[in-house]
């Protein structure tokens, strides 16, 4: 038998790398986000299939209009005090990051990770949960520790690795661990707490418990290997678990159609894992409260994971060590359709009766004030490069539970 005939014109291969539509100095066009006007997406039952939620991933759930007026199927009546404690956390949240900002410019510490943009998604979703459920958070939800209003000296002697360190400067800033207050221990590798926050969710299911677990991750993770297996496993056996896709449409310096998301959403693939999926609004509060009520609903019905997409923009750089002027438009913050998280909810709370500019920019002042105090206290116990930090005879605690000979050894070499 003669082998089929190649045409001879045939184009060689080639290979599609994606491209974001702007670059430094160019205008970015953000219609690839298909956005959904407010108030326009159905809300399911809980009880819904992966299947009948593929809909939903092509589609963002909003609630707050552009009037600042909350709409459809997903604005739910939340206390008047849940609203003012999110716009305090969200305050609080922005205030923070940006003192810690000043304070490595300064040369206090050696590095921080901003959530600026960012901040309804981890405030939203924290009072939507109980406060015994277990998160397992990326270094970019620092708001979970400021809603359950975790200590802010601690907080800060975290990052300026001082004597007064939780974590012994054993972890790098901003990698934070508080297991009392539901905060599983920040990795800097990519990914880990999906498949940390499946195990301990599947475990929470066999021991009998009510609690459940949250993960995050960003778009540029979904590309490792730990996103695909932790959505199998959550899916086969149905473990209580909320899987949070965080699409800030940038990972460190690629745009998010590097990790997949060109010609389609990250929320689709949990449909195509089985498990009914989102794509929501990051930076509309009501509608983060709102879908984070519903996933949590599922989880701790023996319904199963949900994944969500929340889609918002990192205003700001990567982190400290990130120019993002050399990579992105400069106004791109701006320009982003979705506005911005603390506006639309201060927007909203006016127009309820419940704020105002002046108790706006009171609390601003007040909370400003609040971090320069937390931060002059957590100078006291040594900064970046002072002798008052984490001795070396730390490292060989809390290792094993009996030292063993050669660490002795090791540790009398040193002379401690």
């Amino acid at each position: 038998m003669s082998s089929p005939q190649i045409p001879a014109t045939s184009e060689p291969l080639r290979l599609h790398v994606p491209e974001p539509s702007a670059r430094p100095g160019e205008a970015t066009d953000f219609s690839y986000l298909k956005l959904s006007p407010a108030g326009a997406v159905d809300k399911p039952p809980v009880d819904v299939s992966a299947s009948q939620t593929a809909p939903l991933t092509g589609q963002l759930i909003r609630v707050l209009d552009d009037n600042g007026d909350a709409v459809g199927p997903w604005a739910a009546d939340i206390d008047d005090a849940v609203l003012l404690r999110a716009m305090h956390a969200m305050l609080k949240t922005r205030a923070y990051d940006a003192r810690m900002l000043i304070a490595q410019r300064q040369k206090k510490t050696s590095f921080y990770i901003q959530c600026l943009g960012e901040e309804a998604i981890a405030v939203g979703q924290t009072l939507a949960l109980r406060d015994d459920d277990m998160q397992f958070p990326t270094y970019r939800q620092q708001g979970i520790l400021v809603t359950k209003e975790v200590p802010m000296v601690d907080m800060m002697c975290q990052v300026l690795s001082n004597a007064a360190d939780p974590l012994k400067g054993r972890q790098l800033p901003i990698m934070y661990s508080y297991k009392d207050y539901g905060f599983f221990s920040i990795s800097g590798n990519l990914t880990t707490q999906y498949i940390q926050a499946v195990g301990w969710a599947m475990a929470s299911a066999i021991k009998g418990d009510t609690r459940i677990a949250t993960a995050w991750v960003g778009d540029g993770a979904t590309a490792e290997g730990d996103f695909h297996a932790a959505l199998t496993f959550a899916h086969v056996y149905r473990a209580p678990v909320v899987l949070n896709v965080v699409n800030n449409q940038w990972a460190i310096s690629t745009f998010q159609a590097i990790a997949g998301g060109e010609n389609t959403t990250f929320a689709a693939r949990g449909v195509g894992y089985g498990i009914p999926s989102l794509r929501v609004d990051g930076n509309d509060l009501l509608a983060v409260y709102a879908a984070s009520r519903w996933a949590a609903e599922r989880a701790r019905s023996n319904l199963g994971p949900t994944l969500i997409e929340w889609v918002t923009y990192r205003a700001g750089p990567h982190s400290t060590s990130d120019d993002p002027s050399k990579y992105r438009p400069a106004d791109d913050a701006q320009q982003f359709p979705l506005g911005d998280p603390i506006d639309r909810l201060k927007q909203h709370l006016i127009k309820r009766g419940l704020w105002s500019e002046q108790q706006h920019d009171e609390l601003r002042t007040e909370l400003d004030a609040e971090i320069l105090r937390a931060l002059k206290e957590a100078e006291t116990h040594g900064l970046l490069g002072s002798d008052n930090r984490p001795g070396a005879a730390l490292m060989f605690e809390d290792v094993y539970k009996d030292m063993p000979e050669h660490l002795r050894r090791q540790r009398q070499q040193l002379g401690v």
